[in-house]
């Protein structure tokens, strides 16, 4: 990939490329000003942007990006009558006219040094994607629970931008700082991918010889879901999705995603085979049981935590697995 001009713009030194934030915005009347907010207080000295593209949105997210479009001349809203969120991405994009796409969701806020740091970042290491920690933070006491499950690697694995660690060259970041002539080299952000549109467009920029960067100190506070019903509809939508990945990209499948849906098929019929044969065939379900146990034990940080993180990692895992299990062919077809 040939991205010769805009790595001039990132070579080490002083001058700072001109930045666009883009944001695909759907029924975000609680979260949208507080992550517009936190953009525009970034300690970022050169130029930046941002575009917010809206969706069909049920709620006040229209009129609240109006009045802060109206409010900082920096914002700009864009239509997206589809309100998936690949579309809305490409649709900022393609609005945008700076070479750094800085890609947020209007569920998190970034800290305030996120962009200048991601800079740095991607002038010494060459990156054309760089990112880090999804930062869940809950306000209620069952987002607070549901923000230490995704924390934790038995809650949600061992990705590296949930759950910290050293910094390196990586599959898949959260959100991300793009090259935005690496993005429109390899087509965008893939409009049939309704969730794991990241990491599809990830894989498609390494595997046109771009590298993938995470740094812990990248930091984006990320607010979890507030009830088990939107909560299992999140991970359902991840599972199934995830799934289309792996078939749209063969050997990019890893063992830790087959651990939900092997767990759904091992404690359905464990419980059936308990119901219809024998008692006996409960320990599988069991044993699953007291590892939930047991990790919420150890994840959770208080009594409330340790009572709601077995129904948290349930519904995640479960959600996740079934998701994935049932996830169609007819999933993001070839492009006719």
């Amino acid at each position: 990939m040939s991205t010769s001009g805009i790595e001039l713009s990132l070579s080490p030194g002083t001058n700072l490329p001109a930045v666009s934030v883009v944001l695909p915005v759907l029924n975000e009347e609680l979260h949208l000003a507080n992550a517009v907010n936190s953009i525009l207080a970034q300690d970022y000295s050169g130029l930046l942007e941002v575009i917010l593209a809206l969706g069909p949105s049920k709620d006040r997210t229209d009129e609240i990006a109006k009045q802060l479009a109206a409010s900082d001349s920096r914002i700009t809203l864009v239509e997206n009558p589809s309100g998936r969120t690949a579309a809305g991405l490409n649709a900022a994009i393609n609005k945008s006219k700076n070479p750094v796409i800085v890609r947020v969701d209007a569920h998190s806020e970034l800290q305030k040094n996120y962009i200048s740091q991601a800079i740095e970042v991607m002038k010494s290491s060459g990156a054309v994607n760089v990112g880090g920690v999804m930062g869940a933070e809950g306000k209620s006491a069952f987002e607070k629970t549901v923000a230490a499950a995704m924390r934790s690697p038995l809650g949600v694995g061992a990705s590296r931008f949930h759950t910290g660690g050293e910094s390196g060259y990586v599959d898949t970041v959260y959100l991300g700082v793009f090259l935005r002539s690496a993005v429109i080299a390899v087509g965008g952000f893939d409009e049939r991918f309704i969730r794991a549109q990241d990491w599809e467009l990830n894989y498609r920029l390494r595997q046109a010889g771009g590298t993938i960067f995470f740094d812990p100190r990248l930091h984006v506070t990320y607010r979890p879901r507030s009830t088990v019903k939107a909560l299992a509809k999140q991970y359902f939508e991840y599972g199934r999705w995830r799934r289309v990945v792996s078939r749209r990209h063969q050997g990019t499948i890893n063992y830790r995603y087959l651990a939900p849906p092997f767990a759904l098929m091992g404690t359905t019929l464990s419980l059936l085979m308990a119901i219809v044969i024998n008692l006996i065939f409960i320990i599988p379900a069991a044993i699953y049981g007291i590892f939930l146990i047991l990790a919420s034990l150890i994840t959770g940080k208080g009594i409330t935590e340790k009572l709601l993180l077995p129904i948290v990692l349930f519904t995640m895992q479960m959600s996740w697995g079934l998701g994935f299990l049932t996830s169609p062919k007819t999933l993001a077809p070839d492009k006719g």
